[in-house]
């Protein structure tokens, strides 16, 4: 018969970020198929899934209007493939080292709804993290180990600072993809990188104070103030900056709290405690072995516990908190909800958003739901929560927030 095509429209190459068409074309009238999107991240780890279709009665498929009848997900979704990517070996997490080289994702075709022998067609696509044109410059200056990301042209661009969690690490990915969308980005590592300790015994202010002081003087970065963004203790780092240092116009806190967590806060002549916590309130569970973290900090409403609050309101800097209502990792709804209250008792701006079968890491879109993994500084499997389909939605919804917030406030 007539060779099948797959085509990834408007192009096989794109942006991570940047949702595709995917379409086959060349089958039988109704015929049955079982699509698979395979990805083979950067330690060899294959991440798959698949799904169920009916050709139409012009033989084609186009997977933003046709509904798979099974597989990995069900119903129209034209990413499905990407963010149901499952890994072989259980508890692996998607996330991208060197944003240098895109993921490939190879999409292939099978006969019939049974045992994928019979291969009919198959393309790639290419999903990158650095746009056409954008620079990546590493720096080590001063104290200071981060990577600046500069969009092409002279500009002026908004500013940004971007953190990840305790896993620690310099985490480049989500910094590319904000500079390909129009930001300079600086992406800070301040734990576990290099001869940064995995764990801290204090974190400084005046570290922080370093990176924004080199992201202002970047001829490309707008003078009006910068932005900064972060996930889990990143979040409550965010709100320490926007609050302790000057020049901060606009703070995402993602999956965070309004409290100085884990590790203490040094600033100039005074000290932000962490939240006391006891690592005996952890749950391992018998059957998987997954750690749930969720249980052990002390009652973030009780007075004792209030001088590890960051005293958020005497900031200028606007503030946009969002949160998965099925965080398995950390109470970041409720502790979240505190913050914005907080905020709103002082008559200051803030945005909030929860989303409902979102887990702890939200994400840059298409990414896939990472339910447990290592974590990589204490070492044991720690549950993140999480519904496939809900998780999606929430994290393709928060990437346009959180961009949205930063071009208003910026």
């Amino acid at each position: 018969g007539m060779a099948v095509q797959v085509t990834v429209l408007p192009s096989p190459r794109c942006l991570f970020d940047d949702p595709v068409q995917i379409r086959v074309a060349g089958l039988l009238p109704q015929q049955e198929v079982t699509l698979r999107a395979s990805l083979m991240d950067e330690s060899a780890e294959l991440f798959q899934a698949h799904a169920l279709y009916r050709a139409g009665s012009s033989g084609e498929l186009d997977l933003s209007r046709s509904p798979a009848l099974g597989g990995s997900y069900s119903g129209v979704e034209p990413m499905g493939l990407l963010w149901s990517l499952k890994s072989k070996s259980p508890y692996k997490r998607l996330a991208k080292r060197n944003v240098l080289t895109p993921f490939c994702v190879d999409l292939e075709v099978y006969e019939g709804h049974g045992d994928m022998s019979r291969l009919l067609g198959k393309c790639t696509n290419e999903r990158w993290f650095l746009g056409e044109g954008v620079k990546r410059i590493s720096v080590r200056e001063g104290r200071l180990k981060a990577t600046l990301f500069l969009p092409p042209g002279p500009g002026p661009f908004p500013g940004l600072i971007d953190l990840y969690g305790s896993g620690g690490g310099l985490v480049e990915y989500r910094a590319s993809l904000l500079a390909s969308r129009g930001f300079v980005t600086l992406a800070v590592a301040y734990m576990a990188f290099e001869d940064l300790p995995a764990m801290p015994e204090i974190l400084e202010l005046g570290y922080f104070e370093e990176a924004v002081n080199f992201l202002r003087k970047q001829q490309q970065v707008k003078d009006t103030g910068i932005g900064v963004l972060g996930l889990s203790k990143g979040a409550d780092l965010a709100l320490s900056m926007a609050t302790f240092l000057l020049g901060i116009k606009a703070a995402v806190s993602i999956s965070g709290s309004g409290f100085n967590s884990f590790i203490p806060l040094q600033g100039d002549g005074f000290t932000v405690r962490p939240h006391p916590y006891d690592l005996g309130r952890m749950k391992t569970s018998d059957e998987s072995g997954l750690v749930d973290f969720s249980d052990i900090l002390d009652d973030h409403r009780d007075p004792a516990t209030w001088d590890c609050r960051i005293p958020m309101e005497r900031s200028l800097a606007k503030f946009l908190f969002l949160s998965g209502l099925d965080d398995m990792n950390w109470k970041s709804d409720l502790y979240c909800q505190d913050a914005v209250q907080r905020l709103r008792q002082y008559g200051r701006e803030v945005e909030f958003f929860s989303y409902s079968g979102a887990g702890h890491l939200l994400e840059p879109p298409y990414l896939p739901l990472c339910q447990a993994s290592i974590h990589k500084v204490l070492g044991v499997f720690v549950c993140w929560g999480g519904q496939w389909r809900e998780h999606a939605k929430a994290q393709e919804d928060a990437w346009q927030r959180i961009q949205a917030f930063f071009w208003q406030h910026l």
